[in-house]
């Protein structure tokens, strides 16, 4: 065995951390309802297949079959699902009679139509021995065929030839990839595929005119009693016979109204600026760290990182962070108290916390984020209302209290007194009622203005995800990224698709990758590790591969070649619906293992099974071909590979002359 220099995978790389996955609830693309037609088994079928879930598809498929849905359509694509990806020496002895009733089957169909031509080409062309000199012509008559057939063979068949016409399958498959990687806008739609639906808007309720009934009271009752005392000094002025006094009344009174107008505006915009400041105020006291993995620690890590990118121009970012340290804890505080009920995850409401930080930011830039001191800045006019109404109630005291003291001096000072003891709680009560209302309306109007923009923010960010990919867009990424990955391999090694036997696939997710499937869907990743191997006759070319799929940019870390008999044993460890983990070891090396599956059930959806969604990921991943190929050579070694040539050829003779005999 010769080792080339690399990383090796069981070094470091082990562990698999995946971030929790997104499950598209509102797509029901994968489901098939119990009691389905056949007609409707095949459409998810198709879709199936389309998503690289073979096995799934075919079984499917055979479902539809033996409901009696059979026509040339479903006959050419009963061919694609179970031929895909495979050699025909890689098919069991089932496989093949089932192969080979296939075709006895569409003889009998009486269509010609694209999908009759399309399972003429394969049966006749691709299914029986072809010369060197029948290549270019084989080649021709299929891309004769309509488009639909010729991707659907040109992307499923190109392992399934021999000699110069699987090198020229190859070239046309690997070509088709190519150009497939970056079609429909693939990089600036992948992420959205990992986006989770965003969270509806939400904002906080106005809180009621918090006024005591200790104000109420002082209010109420102190009114009452100021008129009281007001009436009876009225009375004892009466009994002097002279009007000037009812004038110092009248313009104490007077002063006192315009007074109360002035200063309750004052006392509103003086706590509604006390309460402003304190929004942004930084806060004092290290605030206590919530649970690690909680709800309230995720969003404490959205707003660290948004307030960490959105720094506006110019401003160094520990002054914009210092400065608006406050503003982000209430921000915070509001957003969690919103959303920390109802079991919504972070990632959800990661749009509103950068709604919230880009207004911030908008506001620092426009320098409107104190813009509320300039609107709560006392007016001229309340100034004077306010001084105009003291001095005013002043002088009109000056006429009363002679008056009054010169007509009845010892009830006339008991009523001065008790109007003004009544007046001043009164007075202040009212101050702080007006002051609720006042605050009622204003938190309405803001909220209104909130609640106005985070619908907008939100259904730009909705519009923005209206384009996500389907699943199908996924795997035929995926598959195209893997058929130019082993493209590329094959050209490291100089090797020719003919000197292939077998190519398979171990993926995985990658540390800390993103992850997301359609409901009864496989899981998609950000990132995979990939394990290559390319069987030949010499032995197997391994290949350890690190795939950013939101970029379609790889990286080998690992090359290994080593002889069949070097093989010591390959085997799955684990349960599927919990963890598992591949692991190849060789006589004398280490063991390469890599986690193939993480346990995932808080995903799941009332009718899904974690068997289930485990066991469509797996198939999605080609895993069941993979271990088939490489646990035959950890049996038999290069005789695995002998013997299994060698029975295949004698059988693919017999179909051969089956397919000759229905002509």
């Amino acid at each position: 065995m010769t080792t080339m220099a690399g990383t090796n995978v069981a070094e470091g790389d082990a562990h698999v951390g995946v971030q929790a996955g997104v499950v598209h609830g509102d797509v029901n693309f994968y489901r098939v309802p119990p009691g389905s037609s056949p007609e409707e088994k095949f459409v998810s079928a198709l879709r199936y297949l389309d998503g690289r879930v073979r096995d799934q598809a075919r079984t499917l498929i055979e479902q539809a079959v033996v409901g009696g849905y059979v026509t040339s359509k479903v006959q050419f694509y009963r061919l694609i699902a179970l031929l895909s990806g495979r050699t025909l020496r890689q098919l069991s002895d089932e496989e093949l009679d089932h192969l080979t009733a296939i075709c006895a089957d569409l003889s009998h169909l009486e269509d010609h139509d694209e999908w009759a031509a399309g399972s003429k080409v394969i049966t006749h062309h691709l299914l029986a021995p072809v010369s060197v000199t029948e290549t270019d012509q084989v080649i021709k008559e299929i891309d004769a065929l309509n488009q639909r057939q010729r991707d659907e063979i040109y992307g499923h068949l190109e392992a399934l030839l021999d000699g110069a016409l699987q090198e020229k399958m190859w070239r046309k498959s690997v070509a088709l990839a190519d150009s497939q990687r970056t079609a429909n806008d693939r990089f600036n739609r992948v992420w959205k595929f990992f986006h989770p639906a965003p969270a509806q808007p939400r904002t906080p309720p106005v809180q009621p005119a918090a006024v005591g009934l200790r104000d109420w009271l002082r209010a109420g009752v102190g009114a009452a009693v100021f008129v009281l005392a007001v009436v009876q000094l009225a009375m004892l002025m009466a009994a002097r016979g002279t009007l000037d006094p009812f004038l110092g009344l009248l313009a104490a009174l007077v002063g006192l109204a315009v007074f109360c107008i002035g200063g309750a505006d004052r006392y509103y915009r003086g706590t509604r600026l006390h309460a402003k400041e304190a929004q942004i105020r930084p806060p004092q006291q290290r605030r206590r760290e919530a649970p690690p993995e909680g709800f309230a620690r995720k969003v404490d890590r959205l707003f660290d990182r948004y307030f960490g990118r959105y720094v506006p121009d110019g401003t160094d970012r520990s002054y914009w962070r210092a400065q608006t340290a406050g503003i982000q804890r209430h921000l915070r505080d509001e957003v969690v108290e919103l959303y920390r009920e109802q079991r919504i995850e972070a990632d959800r409401i990661a749009w509103l916390v950068r709604h919230l930080v880009s207004d911030v930011r908008g506001q620092w830039e426009r320098d409107t984020l104190t813009a509320y001191r300039l609107r709560l800045r006392v007016p001229a006019r309340t100034k004077a209302l306010h001084v105009g109404g003291l001095a005013l109630l002043a002088a009109g005291n000056l006429w009363v209290v002679p008056a009054v003291m010169a007509g009845a001096p010892l009830s006339g000072t008991g009523w001065l007194l008790l109007a003004a003891a009544s007046a001043v709680p009164a007075v202040r009560s009212s101050f702080r009622i007006v002051a609720e209302q006042r605050r009622v309306a204003d938190d309405q109007a803001e909220r209104a203005d909130k609640e106005t923009a985070r619908w907008k923010a939100y259904h730009r960010w909705c519009h923005k995800l209206s384009d996500k990919p389907s699943d199908i867009e996924m795997a035929a990424w995926l598959e195209s990224d893997r058929k130019v990955l082993v493209d590329q391999a094959m050209q490291q090694y100089r090797l020719h698709p003919s000197q292939v036997i077998a190519h398979a696939f171990i993926e995985a997710p990658a540390p800390s990758c993103k992850k997301a499937r359609y409901p009864q869907g496989p899981w998609r990743y950000s990132r995979y590790r990939l394990l290559l191997f390319l069987l030949t006759d010499d032995g197997v070319r391994q290949v350890n591969i690190d795939l950013d799929f939101e970029i379609s940019a790889s990286r080998t870390t690992q090359r290994l070649n080593y002889r069949f008999d070097a093989v010591a044993a390959v085997r799955i460890d684990g349960i599927a619906t919990q963890q598992q983990t591949f692991e190849l070891t060789l006589f004398n090396g280490k063991p390469i293992p890599i986690r193939i599956s993480e346990p995932d059930d808080e995903s799941l959806q009332h009718d899904e099974n974690a068997a289930k969604i485990a066991e469509l990921s797996l198939d999605a991943a080609g895993l069941s071909h993979t271990l088939h190929v490489l646990e035959g050579v950890a049996a038999e070694g290069k005789e695995w590979v002998r013997h299994r040539r060698h029975r295949a050829d004698k059988r693919l003779a017999n179909l051969a002359s089956a397919i000759r005999g229905l002509d």
